[in-house]
């Protein structure tokens, strides 16, 4: 699945053109990871927008939880972007509204699915340890 939600009608953001490095960390993250990210060698196999942070953390190993496949339909891939938030583009209405739906939000809160940075300054990106993932939890 890609990072399109086909119900949803939001422009694409822009990938990034210099490379740049994400630094996640959390449990998630198994403490602290760095992540370089190529412009011109980004994930592709995996689900999320093209470029976004859950496609540079999974295509690490790091396993961010993605319930709907990345196409911002839920708010399991919440993380919270501690550095470098001003190179990515505003949150859309429809990843707002699925913010709502997630615990502990901060004012830096945004869905890793949708996140696509400019690759102008480096990130660091904290994933929550506490997830509401109502899917996983109902079996």
């Amino acid at each position: 699945m890609s990072g399109r939600n086909p119900y949803i009608d939001t422009p694409a953001a822009e990938p990034p053109k210099k490379s740049y490095s994400i630094r996640f960390t959390g449990e998630e993250a198994g403490g602290e990871m760095t992540v370089k990210v190529d412009p011109e060698h980004l994930p592709s196999k995996h689900e999320g927008e093209p470029g976004s942070i859950l496609q540079a953390a999974l295509g690490a190993g790091i396993e961010i939880d993605h319930a709907c496949g990345g196409v911002c339909a839920c708010s399991t891939c919440h993380v919270i972007v501690e550095e470098g938030l001003d190179t990515c583009p505003p949150a859309s209405d429809a990843e707002e509204d699925m913010l709502d739906l997630a615990p502990d939000l901060t004012p830096r809160s945004r869905l890793a699915c949708q996140t696509i940075p400019n690759g102008e300054k480096n990130l660091v990106v904290r994933i929550p340890g506490w997830k509401r993932n109502l899917v996983r939890e109902n079996h």
